[in-house]
């Protein structure tokens, strides 16, 4: 086993508690501001934007270091026709046949079905997949630990950067999504993860009246 290796720590300013409280309360009301956009603008997104927030998705911590995760973004209008049909196919099935009715009165609160428009109109959707091993190059598999719990956080990343930026994004998970793989060319060994729809919000655009839950109901302090 080869010993590893360590570099000093970048260096970073030493900030003062009320810095550091003014940052963190800062970055908590940008955050806050983040709502799910359903209605997205034709307004097309440079793809240097796109691939700035994927290189800050990519600095998340993964276990063992091992990154298992790829994002295909895409743009082209015909890619994303097919997208949309294949979700809008599993999401009808899911609606009319697969959800339980708990999770249907749990969905009417937000008024979604399965037609899906936002996935032609937003400017990109960045497909995430896992990826639980890697094939080597003798062809046996290299386990990936946590792959699933890193791509989490990585997706997370991901979402707080395009919302920095001052794009509007929609996670969307039809089930099951192994129609991306197939359109998008990845291998069987990757896991499809989440379907973000990234892109500015068209004029007018509404959102649900939901209110967050508040700091004491999810939290506590020991």
């Amino acid at each position: 086993m080869s010993r590893p290796n360590f570099i000093p720590l970048t260096s970073r300013a030493v900030r003062s508690d009320e810095e550091l409280a003014a940052r963190a309360a800062g970055f908590c009301s940008e955050l806050r501001t983040r709502r799910t956009v359903r209605d997205f603008s034709t307004r097309p997104v440079p793809r240097p934007i796109i691939e700035s927030c994927i290189s800050a998705a990519a600095s998340a911590p993964s276990g063992a270091n091992m990154q298992p995760w790829h994002f295909v973004a895409v743009s082209d209008p015909e890619i994303k026709l097919r997208i949309r049909v294949a979700a809008e196919a599993e999401e009808l099935e899911f609606y009319q046949h697969r959800a339980p009715a708990e999770w249907l009165d749990a969905l009417a609160a937000i008024g979604t079905d399965h037609r899906k428009p936002f996935l032609e109109t937003a400017s990109w959707l960045i497909a995430i997949f896992a990826q639980p091993f890697s094939i080597r190059e003798d062809g046996t598999r290299l386990k990936h630990y946590y792959a699933s719990e890193s791509v989490g956080i990585s997706t997370g990343f991901l979402i707080a950067a395009l919302h920095h930026a001052g794009l509007a994004t929609l996670t969307h998970t039809p089930s099951p999504m192994a129609f991306l793989n197939s359109i998008l060319g990845r291998p069987f060994h990757e896991k499809p993860f989440l379907l973000l729809v990234v892109g500015h919000p068209a004029k007018g655009a509404l959102v649900p009246d939901l209110q967050r839950k508040q700091l004491e109901v999810i939290s506590s302090f020991l």
